[in-house]
């Protein structure tokens, strides 16, 4: 696979998928997010990646945003067509992935940059991490998923001071906010990110993608239909042959040799 926009290097399990536009400050148009929708897509089909990190290159910048001059350019019909939608349907790819994303903040995360970390599994970032929706700032909302999903996170009332106030978050107060869960320094956050990634890798990973589209749900359905989805995954995982070595390498103390079946 290759990119015009991102690097990629897989290794040991893990893909790192790298944003690198240091022309753009990594910002995100539509070819970009093509791109996360066509690695996504290809990226379930590798049974060699258990897990995938989502960061960006560079030390002050994970993603700047969107392409202001096409976002000026653009009318309101346009963003009922597919392409007007990119950005929507490239993160709803990433929270939609049967493989956990780690995404791996090495600096400012504005507009579409929050926008992606929002729609990753697990978000660690770098001390100089800054969080921001400025969207609202310039006459627009955010528009990628950020309205719905940074409320479930943060909280409606945090959500709506980041929007409709337009609050900066350093690393240290989205750590304390929940948005992230670990706040490191810049030049060990991707070795984080690899420690974190290889203890989700140690468990099934056909436990952790049911797990993962089970609690995703758990925020849009009420707790019966919640717990009747959680009962059917479990019916599910049951028959799974890494249940059964799951449950033997611990009764013989040993550790599980999963193959993700």
């Amino acid at each position: 696979m290759t990119y015009t926009y991102f690097k990629l290097d897989v290794s040991d399990g893990i893909a790192v998928f790298t944003i690198d536009r240091p022309e753009a400050r990594n910002a995100m148009n539509a070819a970009c997010w093509a791109e996360v929708i066509q690695f996504f897509d290809e990226v379930e089909q590798m049974d060699d990646v258990r897990v995938v990190i989502f960061t960006g290159a560079g030390e002050k910048v994970f993603i700047a945003g969107g392409d202001l001059a096409v976002l000026h350019a653009r009318g309101g019909v346009e963003n009922l067509r597919p392409s007007g939608k990119i950005a929507q349907i490239a993160l709803q790819r990433i929270e939609e992935s049967n493989k956990p994303v780690v995404c791996a903040i090495n600096g400012f995360a504005f507009g579409g940059g929050l926008e992606t970390a929002l729609a990753c599994d697990i978000r660690i970032a770098a001390e100089n991490a800054k969080f921001a929706l400025p969207e609202t700032s310039l006459g627009i909302i955010p528009s990628a998923g950020g309205t719905q999903r940074l409320s479930r996170i943060v909280g409606l009332g945090r959500a709506k001071e980041l929007i409709l106030a337009g609050r900066t978050l350093t690393a240290e107060e989205a750590q304390a906010a929940g948005l992230v869960m670990k706040v490191v320094p810049h030049d060990t956050l991707l070795e984080e990110a690899k420690a974190l990634a290889r203890k989700i890798m140690a468990r099934g990973p056909v436990a952790n993608a049911v797990a993962k589209k089970v609690v995703n749900a758990s925020l849009d359905v009420d707790r019966y239909t919640g717990q009747a989805m959680e009962n059917l995954g479990t019916c599910f995982i049951y028959e799974t042959r890494d249940k059964f070595e799951g449950t033997l390498s611990f009764l013989e103390k040993r550790k599980p040799n999963y193959i993700g079946k």
